[in-house]
């Protein structure tokens, strides 16, 4: 049985939906946990960069809905290096993607040039 479902449209849609507030809440959490940002005051003058709630739904082989995933991202379009931000995030790979690298390495007879 495929529990088909749409993602959805805006943040008042998704708090509708407790499956939804959960995965915001989790992304917050981790947010959190990670200490991504920090508060601070707003410049003088400036303006805030906006940031809004990307949905999405992974999915199991057989077509049922594994979890719920909610990401809060930035308008990064109105950001200006050194002025808005200093650093820049670089994600990591996740350790089953590096063990199926190797693995694909060891089976595959590739010649090293």
């Amino acid at each position: 049985m495929n529990h088909y479902m749409s993602t959805p449209n805006s943040v008042q849609e998704a708090l509708t939906d407790p499956r939804w507030k959960a995965a915001m809440n989790e992304e917050m959490a981790s947010l959190q946990k990670n200490q991504t940002w920090e508060l601070v005051d707003r410049p003088t003058g400036k303006k805030p960069i906006g940031c809004r709630w990307i949905f999405t739904m992974k999915y199991k082989v057989d077509g049922m809905i594994k979890r719920f995933k909610a990401r809060l991202v930035t308008k990064k379009y109105a950001q200006t290096y050194g002025i808005d931000y200093t650093e820049t995030f670089a994600p990591v790979a996740k350790i089953n993607t590096v063990w199926v690298l190797l693995s694909l390495a060891a089976n595959f007879d590739w010649p090293l040039q």
